[in-house]
């Protein structure tokens, strides 16, 4: 059990009197007549009371429908949940139903362009002249639109005109290599991309031109690609078959968009969420489910309004993207951010926060242990009067990263660590602006969702770690897996070992004051800064080079800094390990998978432990590696080859003496 401690953070009076939280519980007590005395007994109706709950959502956040709903919750079912039937909306309407004009939509900055600002009325625009190409080439609701952009403005035009005339949109970020793309994109068959000449990261240049035209070859279901000239002034479209630049596109004569009036189930875009074993999960999920969550968590979990400048350090390849798009939903100002945190130095993106007036920080929990590391105090060298809250997500914040915010950002600061995942585009657990924060611990269970830690046995636990279950469903869960007509990945994915539950993969200890703290994944899935990646990816990309037959991969969490990824390859006969085949192995995985994924280091081993069905044992090794008794991780029994866990045994050993 935890002790009890003292905050490093409590919301002032005034906080708590101005927090939209706050509005909308006085608002369920005059037009509801419910009333809570704390955020807990919110909570618990939230969760119990599903059906009044979103009811409430829907009218407090002033959701506009073409027709209304017949009900609110037809079926609870998980998986097969049926929200709002007969309802009909359009997510791209809401985003300019809180517009401001001439003020601020979009201030973006990168490493290839100078700073930029976008106002409403261009964004407006811009998306009008959009959706116009699009629907000139042909485009039409359930089509699918596809993106290989960077985060700059333009995404977020094309995003939103997909959106407005019912195309289903995915992207990916410019720095994926072309394997990862190919196994996202070529599922859902697109019929457009757009898609980027190169990018600069770190101040370097990376073409990618060659890599498009191989997209196009490798996805033959692709009609059009529209090219944003980036890297290079003007366009290089011509050098591409069946291609038109972004102004071309945006030719067409429409200055008002038109919003698509699509049934509340209508897919809205397609994630990616990798597992174990097979292709990347794409994951689907609908206009009026997304814009529900989206306007929960922007209003009463961020506080967030026309008055913020939010920003979250993210690439369009992570569901933080899609989410820092969605609190344009309560009228803030988003600030884009493309290029590395790192350079020329780790200040880059505390002088955006300076010079943008930034009122929310948002970035992973190893920018802020990079920070530290480089022990940079931004409050002693930046002004940062307009900044209220520090995010954090995409792992685990250390207790150490919590102190630094507080030393060194500001102590007046609001630090919310939160921690969801791409398969809802949304935080489970995390911030809320009337709680006060405790050194590890996130703030609260979210709003609407039904969290629980179970035990082995399946029975929920409090002060004790369990497995994190959604007893209940939320609007923005997975409307499906495409190309999963039967439903069998989408139930194997969350509801094989608690049916009817969804168990997410993430280790949860909810403690006794309603906060909880997140110990990492229970599964194999590999998250690196934000960006989730199944282990068969990686192993795809290494088991293609001749000298490598097998192979295994964890990452291995390390207090108060970016985590340990260590891969173990097995060789071919007669094959070394030297710097030649390491520096290989690594620039496969940079270029198939992504860098974030690149080891820390490599290691050659004589063989990967295996179950008796030829199953990887990839969380007994990580479970091995981080102090775990052998004879607990894993049932020799069980094992094909169970000597196989000596070598992890000794290397357990050996990184406790290095650290």
């Amino acid at each position: 059990m935890r002790e009890p401690g003292s905050p490093l953070w409590s919301p002032s009076q005034g906080t708590v009197e101005r927090a939209t939280v706050t509005r909308y519980m006085r608002w369920l007590h005059e037009r509801r007549g419910l009333s809570f005395d704390d955020y807990d007994s919110l909570w618990t109706w939230s969760v119990e009371q599903l059906d009044d709950f979103w009811a409430s959502i829907w009218d407090f956040c002033e959701v506009r429908a073409a027709t209304p709903y017949e009900t609110v919750l037809a079926d609870r079912r998980m998986p097969g949940a049926q929200w709002f039937p007969g309802a009909r909306l359009n997510y791209a309407e809401h985003v300019f139903s809180r517009a401001r004009g001439a003020e601020s939509a979009i201030v973006h900055r990168s490493e290839t362009r100078e700073e930029g600002t976008l106002s409403w009325d261009e964004l407006r625009e811009q998306v009008a002249r959009a959706a116009g190409g699009l629907r000139a080439l042909g485009v039409g609701p359930g089509d699918r639109v596809v993106a290989y952009l960077p985060n700059v403005p333009e995404t977020v035009v094309a995003f939103l005109a997909c959106a407005s005339i019912g195309a289903i949109w995915s992207s990916c970020s410019p720095d994926f290599g072309l394997r990862s793309v190919v196994d996202r994109f070529s599922q859902i068959e697109p019929k457009v991309l757009f898609a980027v000449d190169g990018y600069r990261y770190g101040g370097r240049d990376f073409d990618r031109i060659g890599t498009v035209a191989e997209l196009q070859r490798q996805m033959p279901s692709l009609e059009r690609t529209v090219l944003l000239g980036y890297l290079e002034p003007g366009s290089r479209a011509d050098r591409l078959a069946a291609a038109m630049s972004w102004e071309e596109l945006l030719a067409s004569d429409p200055r008002e968009p038109s919003f698509e009036p699509l049934p509340f189930d209508h897919p809205l875009w397609v994630l990616y969420s990798s597992g174990t074993t097979g292709l990347p999960k794409a994951i689907v999920q609908g206009h009026g489910g997304i814009l529900l969550e989206q306007l929960k968590k922007g209003f009463l979990h961020l506080d967030a309004g026309p008055e913020d400048r939010m920003f979250w350090f993210t690439t369009t390849g992570w569901m933080m993207w899609n989410f820092l798009v969605g609190t344009m939903l309560t009228g803030a100002t988003i600030l884009l951010y493309d290029g590395s945190p790192g350079h020329p130095d780790m200040n880059v993106l505390w002088d955006f926060a300076q010079d943008a007036g930034m009122t929310c920080f948002g970035t992973s929990a190893s920018y802020l242990a990079s920070c530290m590391k480089s022990e940079i105090a931004p409050a002693r060298t930046h002004d940062l009067s307009a900044l209220r809250s520090v995010g954090s997500t995409g792992s685990p914040l250390s207790p150490e990263g919590f102190r630094w915010v507080y030393d060194s950002v500001g102590e007046d600061t609001w630090l919310f660590s939160t921690s969801g995942g791409t398969d809802v585009c949304t935080a489970f657990v995390g911030g809320c602006p009337i709680l006060p924060v405790y050194q590890g611990e996130l703030q609260c269970r979210a709003l609407g969702a039904a969290v629980k830690a179970l035990d082995e046995d399946g029975r929920p636990v409090v002060d004790e770690v369990g497995e994190l279950v959604i007893t209940e469903p939320m609007p923005s869960m997975p409307l499906f897996f495409w190309n999963d007509p039967e439903g069998a990945r989408y139930r194997s994915s969350y509801f094989e070992m608690y049916p009817g539950v969804w168990r997410h993969g993430d280790w949860i200890e909810i403690t006794s004051r309603g906060t909880a703290v997140i110990y990492g994944r229970s599964d194999s899935t590999i998250n690196r800064q934000g960006v989730r990646m199944g282990t068969s990816e990686i192993y795809r990309a290494i088991l293609a080079l001749p000298e490598i037959v097998d192979a295994l991969v964890v990452d291995l969490p390390r207090e108060g800094e970016e985590s340990f990824m260590p891969l173990f390859v097995v060789l071919r006969e007669g094959t070394e390990l030297d710097e030649e085949l390491e520096r290989e192995i690594k620039r496969r995985i940079r270029e198939d998978c992504s860098p974030r994924h690149v080891p820390n280091r490599v290691y050659a081993i004589e063989e990967v432990p295996r179950t008796l069905s030829g199953k990887v044992l990839e969380v007994p090794v990580k479970r091995i590696l981080t102090g775990t008794p052998p004879d607990r991780a894993a049932s020799r029994d069980s094992l094909a080859n169970p000597q196989a866990l000596d070598y992890f045994t000794d290397l357990a050993e050996q990184l406790r003496t290095e650290e």
